[in-house]
């Protein structure tokens, strides 16, 4: 079996699991997830506990197995919980404002960037601070979906990825920007 796939699943309480043949739908304080049910891999729910079953051993059953249990908790806790990413703007002249439904940045071009929000996903701008002469702003990425969470969060961080040679840009607030070394003067 698989580690991952054997995994029981504790549905809190609040929170209401409907299994059909395809997709689990699972609804819960925050909203609402479904995510799709592979034709070989069986869901029950049975004392507030979501377990997973796949028919054989092949292999390419036994990572759906564990991928669709994986799937199954990150909708349990989307619905309870939520998800974040939190994303740094460093650089002199770059900003991050929300205004409405979109997120305009300041990130050194000619003219700002606008972002437009996706449905489901909400943008804050947590804090906004002044580093050794470089302006940092926390841009705060939140919503139910991991799966989109994620995305809006590496679209956004695509927008200015950070410069290797002085550390500007866009970057994930717990990620490490190791500076290379430029030109040496003679």
């Amino acid at each position: 079996m698989s580690r991952v796939g054997r995994r029981k699943i504790k549905i809190p309480s609040g929170v209401q699991v409907s299994i059909q043949k395809d997709r689990v739908r699972v609804e819960g304080p925050r909203g609402k997830l479904e995510t799709p049910l592979p034709s070989r891999i069986k869901a029950e729910l049975a004392d507030g506990v979501l377990v997973t079953h796949r028919e054989n051993d092949e292999k390419k059953l036994k990572a759906l197995h564990g991928l669709t249990s994986s799937l199954l908790g990150n909708a349990v806790t989307g619905v309870t919980e939520g998800f974040r990413k939190e994303l740094d703007v460093v650089g002199i002249g770059y900003r991050a404002n929300v205004e409405g439904k979109s997120l305009n940045l300041g990130l050194g071009f000619s003219h700002p960037l606008e972002f437009p929000v996706p449905e489901g996903i909400e943008i804050k701008i947590e804090r906004t601070r002044k580093s050794t002469a470089n302006y940092v702003a926390s841009i705060v990425i939140s919503g139910n979906d991991k799966q989109r969470v994620g995305q809006v969060a590496a679209d956004i961080r695509a927008l200015r990825p950070p410069d290797p040679y002085k550390g500007k840009g866009i970057r994930y607030a717990d990620e490490v920007v190791r500076l290379k070394v430029g030109k040496k003067g003679a």
